[in-house]
């Protein structure tokens, strides 16, 4: 199951409004902006419903790569499989398993590089 998607906007601050407008009448808002800790002044916007960002906008770059898709994994054990599996076949490290206290305190994802530089993610939002 898809746990939430990314992509990379030219102009956030454009977009931003735009999805804030478009987005309501289908029950979405902003729920949560973040800056990306290895890219400093950039920021992501995730909107979604019921409090749960699901869909995500970011400046250039800040989504790493074209496409941001993260899978929902059934616990931690699942992530840290995901991501030596996705070694295993030939993707690219873009983020070991470990907490990404940024997003929430239980947040447990793992991220890699597919061969095409997609920015695959497997996530677990429950504590161990």
């Amino acid at each position: 199951m898809i746990d939430h998607l990314g992509f990379p906007v030219s102009d956030y601050a454009r977009a931003k409004a735009f999805y804030t407008a478009a987005l309501a009448p289908l029950g979405y808002s902003l729920i949560m902006e973040v800056m990306q800790e290895d890219r400093p002044g950039e920021s992501a916007a995730g909107f979604g419903a019921n409090g749960k960002p699901d869909f995500w906008i970011g400046g250039e770059g800040a989504l790493n790569k074209p496409v941001h898709v993260a899978i929902a994994a059934k616990d931690r054990a699942t992530v840290d499989a995901f991501y030596k599996a996705a070694l295993a076949a030939g993707g690219r490290d873009n983020g070991a398993p470990g907490i990404r206290a940024h997003y929430h305190p239980d947040y447990y994802g793992a991220f890699v590089l597919d061969p095409d530089g997609h920015n695959i993610e497997a996530v677990c939002h429950t504590p161990e």
